[in-house]
């Protein structure tokens, strides 16, 4: 968006401002936390650079009172890609990882929580880049020799998951495809994907997406201008990485899983997205197992901001059941 402002380059509201000297002006998910031990959930956690060149990191977690008694004690691991638009929040920022630390008590589960680079600094595919890479150096730890100790000594990779939320799910789909093309492999099996509240778009409106006194307007105007702001290489909303159902995607039976947990919210304007794309799974030809679960009475990230709440919980115990079943 043009600004009459000197100093600013131009404004993406309301989420970040660019200044004429590069600097990016970002207006939410700001507010981060040291990684450390969590006395409330028992959870500890530590940031480790798994792409030296790039700078990139993540951060894991690690519930201590399922491992501190064992060193073979083996854990589910579980790769996650935090939302924010692609282009805001972080690894540390303070509501990602409050919820890793109840999600990995209640669960049981090693995390790993990728700090991709995010546009407009990089833009789109860099955090696919990213986020396939940091699959990939977990991968490495699956025959115990791997760089990380709480990986080598706890990690089950026969249980490897990826972990999604919004532009994170989105991510995590757009990895397992990856994943799911021969010449692209992350070198392990990724056994199941969970997409929570995924941002997936369309030129085409769908559902509560049209106009009609229900239809949040606002939330609906940005996710518009979203994807082409984030990837202005190909700022097309019928991209197949925003838009895995659209006219000439590739096929959804290419996805590199076993199993899949598409997770919406009744009041989220993504939620109808979220159905096409469990039924387009379904009737893909994919040989995996598909399951939904909609969350009713609440909106788009729910859980991010009200981790005491009774739904919140219940989707923390949704996941713990998918990745332990």
């Amino acid at each position: 968006m043009a600004t009459s402002n000197p100093e600013i380059a131009y404004d993406f509201l309301p989420l970040l401002r660019v200044h004429k000297d590069g600097h990016v002006e970002r207006f939410f998910g700001t507010e981060t936390i040291p990684a450390g031990f969590d006395p409330q959930t028992g959870v500890s956690s530590k940031d480790v650079n798994i792409i030296p060149e790039t700078d990139v990191y993540a951060r894991l977690y690690l519930p201590m009172k399922l491992t501190e008694n064992s060193k073979n004690h083996k854990l589910p691991v579980v790769v996650y890609y935090h939302g924010g638009g692609f282009c805001l929040s972080t690894a540390s920022s303070r509501n990602y990882h409050n919820y890793l630390n109840k999600l990995v008590a209640e669960a049981g589960i090693v995390a790993v929580s990728v700090n991709y680079r995010r546009p407009p600094e990089n833009p789109l595919p860099v955090a696919y880049e990213d986020s396939l890479a940091a699959v990939q150096w977990v991968a490495s730890h699956k025959n115990s020799h791997g760089p990380e100790p709480w990986l080598n000594e706890h990690g089950d990779f026969g249980r490897l998951f990826m972990l999604g939320v919004s532009a994170g799910a989105n991510i995590a789909h757009n990895v397992a495809m990856l994943a799911g093309n021969a010449g692209s492999e992350p070198g392990v099996e990724i056994l199941g994907v969970g997409l929570t509240h995924p941002f997936f778009w369309g030129s085409k409106s769908i559902g509560s997406e049209g106009v009609s006194a229900s239809t949040d307007l606002v939330s609906k105007s940005l996710n518009d201008r979203l994807w082409p702001f984030v990837c202005p290489s190909n700022p097309d909303n019928d991209d197949p990485r925003v838009n895995p159902v659209a006219e000439g995607a590739p096929s959804l039976a290419g996805l590199g899983c076993r199993r899949m947990l598409v997770c919406v919210a009744e009041k989220d304007l993504l939620r109808d997205r979220g159905w096409m794309y469990n039924e387009a799974l379904g009737r893909s030809g994919w040989t995996g197992v598909v399951e939904i679960h909609e969350t009713k009475g609440e909106g788009h990230t729910f859980h991010l901001f009200n981790l005491d709440g009774e739904n919140a919980k219940d989707l923390i115990r949704r996941l713990a059941a998918f990745f332990n079943s």
